[in-house]
């Protein structure tokens, strides 16, 4: 069985070799750090998307600890880049919030071509994997697709589907998946809904009224609402999060498609400019590639650090 580490680093191999190439352009043959060697460092982060604030905490550390004799070659700055970076996780990290009467509610929210849809069905086969029995729900209506392609992970995880025809209005569709979920007994309901834009008010109001819905018929739902982010497109995800997360009722989100880009460090310049935790990252096409994050292996993975 491949280990949860080793998921981590086949997924993000593209951002640490382009790291990895960064630091050692920087730091070969060079006798005496200064400035500019320090600067061509913080350039690297950035060209990784850590962001700003995240590369100049990383670099202020390295320059803090090579001043005070403490660094000795690259391989050094690796391993307090990666303890950094877990550091930045740590306060806000936390496992999914789960219903304390039963049935846990997931809505997935996120603009066009994030993945919601693939992450709702990796989410159930994660789910059905521990047992759990899982109900999802498409209230994607507007795009067919959408319906198919979660019925075809309802048969590969034994999961229940409810669906309606196109253009019925989500929120009875949302409504008849909770009724459905509490009387099947489910533990996980996950509710996958169209892509939109901050912007399309009809469309937020609309995701507005589908978590009254939940709430009405279960007073504690959702117990999480996924902001499904993809992290392959870089600067862009900042800008879209930023704005999603206000307007969503975002509490918590997934990156997908980290694997497909050497800018995984997406996730640590997302979280850190939203005080989200990241619960979930996509690091591959197969079904186990979505993970719980972990941010101890991600730092890792993301340095190139390698584990027994």
């Amino acid at each position: 069985m491949i280990s949860l580490f080793s998921t981590f680093q086949k997924g993000l191999q593209k951002t640490a070799t382009a790291i990895s190439r960064g630091i050692a352009s920087v730091f070969t043959d060079v006798k005496r750090w200064d400035d500019s060697t320090f600067k061509r460092l913080e350039d690297a982060l950035l060209e990784a998307d850590f962001g700003p604030a995240a590369a100049s905490a990383i670099v202020k550390d390295i320059r803090d600890r090579y001043q005070r004799g403490l660094i000795s070659g690259s391989s050094d700055i690796l391993s307090i880049a990666a303890e950094d970076l877990v550091a930045m996780f740590g306060d806000r990290q936390r496992p999914l919030n789960l219903s304390p009467n039963g049935l846990t509610t997931i809505l997935m929210v996120g603009v066009n071509g994030s993945g919601k849809t693939t992450t709702a069905g990796k989410l159930a086969h994660l789910f059905a994997r521990d047992g759990k029995k899982v109900t999802l729900a498409a209230c994607d209506t507007f795009r067919a697709a959408a319906a198919e392609q979660l019925n075809l992970w309802a048969e590969r995880t034994g999961a229940q589907l409810v669906s309606s025809k196109q253009g019925a209005d989500p929120a009875a569709v949302a409504f008849d998946a909770v009724q459905s979920a509490l009387a099947r007994k489910s533990d996980v309901l996950i509710i996958d809904t169209a892509g939109r834009q901050h912007n399309q008010k009809g469309l937020m109001d609309e995701l507005a009224k589908m978590r009254r819905i939940i709430a009405k018929l279960q007073p504690d739902g959702p117990q999480e609402t996924l902001l499904t982010i993809d992290a392959s497109i870089g600067q862009n995800a900042v800008a879209q999060a930023r704005e999603f997360a206000a307007l969503s009722g975002a509490s918590a989100l997934v990156l997908t498609k980290l694997d497909g880009t050497g800018k995984g460090g997406a996730a640590v310049q997302i979280q850190t400019e939203f005080k989200l935790p990241v619960l979930f990252v996509g690091l591959g096409e197969q079904p186990d590639d979505l993970q719980p994050f972990d941010p101890v292996h991600y730092a890792d993975a993301v340095f190139d650090l390698k584990k027994s």
